[in-house]
């Protein structure tokens, strides 16, 4: 971004919102994330949340700010998180494709989770999530080198479209088999590969 299209940066601690549901207001701004990760979930009158996709380093979000269109979620940093607002009237070309290629990967990534919710099981769903969550700033490599996601039950409910009482279930069977591993706010992959296999299976 140029210093003429930024017109102010953000920071967030882990847990905190950026965006509430609503219609954008004058200060609202197109974002882009600079560092950290940002979650973009619904959440229903009952609390039950859905993740629709993550934003990391180098995509934006709250696209709303171009059309005055009211927003139906929640932009929430999952980890300590520093966002650019944006005057989209400012933005030279080349920030223009990025963003066009920004808003495609968005697009793909709901195309994605879409797809898992009506073709997979819960279980595939969780092995296919953790593998994502493994490419975020959430995860972090353990002194024995492997793959460990920080993240609680209910925020992988909220990502595969389930409820923390179920996702706990399976976890405790992904463990058993020896896959992963689980602790508190954390879950180690240990068979990174049979997970990816996981993954990959339709029904």
């Amino acid at each position: 971004m140029t210093k003429s299209s930024i017109t102010e940066t953000l920071t967030f601690a882990p847990g905190e919102v950026i965006l509430y549901p609503g219609v954008p207001g004058p200060r609202d701004a197109l974002y882009r994330v600079r560092r950290g990760l940002v979650r973009i979930q619904l959440v229903d009158e009952e609390g039950n949340a859905l993740t629709l996709r993550f934003v990391g380093e180098g995509e934006f979000f709250n696209e709303e700010a171009f059309t005055g269109a009211e927003r139906n979620y929640f932009a929430e940093a999952l980890t300590p998180t520093t966002v650019e607002a944006v005057d989209p009237r400012a933005l030279s070309g080349k920030e223009l494709e990025a963003l066009n290629l920004s808003l495609v990967a968005a697009l793909q990534q709901t195309y994605r989770r879409i797809e898992r919710l009506v073709s997979q099981r819960l279980k595939n769903r969780i092995a296919a999530a953790l593998l994502e969550f493994a490419k975020t700033p959430l995860a972090k490599k353990d002194e024995a080198g492997q793959t460990v996601v920080h993240l609680t039950h209910d925020e992988l409910a909220s990502a595969v479209g389930s409820v923390r009482e179920t996702v706990t279930k399976v976890v405790g069977e992904l463990a058993r088999e020896g896959l992963i591993k689980s602790g508190y706010g954390k879950i180690t992959l240990l068979n990174p590969k049979k997970l990816g296999r996981l993954a990959a299976e339709r029904e």
